[in-house]
């Protein structure tokens, strides 16, 4: 009995002791973690106190002297004047493939999403509507132009085959370039809160890769048309009677003469070949971006001839970056784009409901001859010569 209580005692002795070893060793460590975070902490709070004497250079803050930094401590240029350039949009040069990484801060970019989200896109917005408004304020007053001494039931033939085709191509084309290209400009802020998100996003994807392959059916149809029409739309005298008539629009029979194509027309035909070569020609940069520098060119084409554009518009003057080039394309593209919209808008009225007559020579290719007389009467004259007919010239009615 008393054998086992010794040995009892004796156990609980040896684990009092052990664990009176485990706490010292804790204490111990302890006491080291806190010594050393004391130092550490003293150490951090010393370095953010330092505060230089009252009569300490501070070179870093200094004015450059001569272009160089005070002490030579960063070599001998002005990292502020450095950083400007690069801030202005200065091109470095690169030692890999794509070197359009040689602008590092492209600023000009701020200027070009104000202007585009700016005033480009309420003017143009504007001049649209303008030109719809006009169109049917002019119908309300006009009404439709019609055929005086009423349609005969005589036919002639306007427009070949190959005309109306190349007609066709060019403005069908036209129609879905217009609608696909009016979404990336005026979408986001008309069409998404009308469809929702979801369906804006896919339908723009579909818009934008119609308008890349839709363009090149454009290219087409104009140059069919460009090569058929040219030798009918050189300005001739009887242009300027046309149009100090107004071309008969404005007051009811008065239908001055002219051949296939009168000064209206004309104007429509150069207007659409012009613009529609400057759209191919900026359409074809913003493609293949980065591989042309068509406004570089032109500028300094124009130059030598006395014509600075830049120093009009208040544009630096080039030479350009890639990007500049892209920016340039993508303001010159939407501004003809939309003057081009307007335009057709106004050729699309008078070939439809503004004129009787008037859409069967793209329809069937052929019109009525009492409409023919009226609006082409020297035209008409042409064809029934190069007939052989043997009937008297027609005269226009007056």
């Amino acid at each position: 009995m008393y054998s086992n209580r010794s040995k009892a005692i004796s156990l609980s002795r040896r684990n009092s002791d052990a664990a009176s070893r485990h706490m010292k060793s804790a204490l111990a460590f302890c006491i080291i973690l806190a010594f050393a975070f004391t130092i550490f902490a003293s150490s951090a709070f010393a370095q953010s106190s330092v505060r230089p004497p009252d009569n300490a250079t501070q070179n870093m803050i200094e004015t450059p002297v001569d272009g160089n930094v005070p002490g030579n401590t960063l070599g001998n240029s002005d990292v502020s004047n450095t950083w400007g350039n690069i801030r202005q949009g200065v091109e470095g040069t690169v030692s890999i493939p794509d070197t359009k990484a040689g602008v590092l801060v492209q600023s000009a970019g701020e200027d070009f999403r104000l202007t585009r989200k700016g005033p480009l896109f309420s003017y143009l917005g504007l001049a649209m509507l303008g030109t719809l408004i006009a169109l049917a304020i002019f119908f309300a007053l006009r009404g439709r132009i019609r055929v005086e001494h009423g349609m005969s039931g005589k036919k002639i033939k306007r427009f070949s085959d190959v005309e109306r085709m190349g007609h066709w191509l060019m403005a069908i084309s036209f129609i879905i370039l217009a609608i696909s290209g009016l979404n990336v400009t005026f979408g986001k802020y008309v069409l998404m809160p009308v469809i929702g998100k979801d369906a804006f996003g896919p339908l723009s994807l579909f818009l934008k890769t119609t308008h890349h392959y839709i363009a090149f059916a454009f290219m087409l149809g104009l140059a069919i048309a460009f090569v058929c029409w040219v030798i009918h739309n050189i300005p001739s005298r009887h242009d300027i009677g046309w149009l100090l008539k107004g071309g008969g629009l404005f007051s009811k029979g008065v239908h001055p003469p002219a051949k296939k194509f009168n000064a209206g027309q004309k104007m429509i035909f150069w207007l659409t070949m012009i613009g529609g070569l400057s759209l191919c020609l900026s359409g074809w940069q913003l493609l293949f971006p980065f591989e042309y520098n068509y406004f570089a060119d032109t500028f300094t084409m124009l130059a030598k001839i006395g014509i600075d554009i830049p120093a009009m518009i208040g544009i630096a003057a080039p030479p350009y970056s890639g990007i500049q080039e892209q920016q340039f394309a993508t303001i010159w593209h939407v501004i003809m784009a939309v003057v081009m919209i307007c335009v057709i808008m106004a050729h699309i009225y008078i070939g439809s409901v503004g004129m009787e007559g008037a859409f069967d020579a793209m329809g069937s290719g052929e019109v009525d001859e009492n409409w023919a007389i009226e609006h082409h009467s020297l035209w008409v004259d042409e064809v029934k010569n190069a007939k052989g007919a043997n009937a008297p010239k027609t005269q226009p009615a007056e």
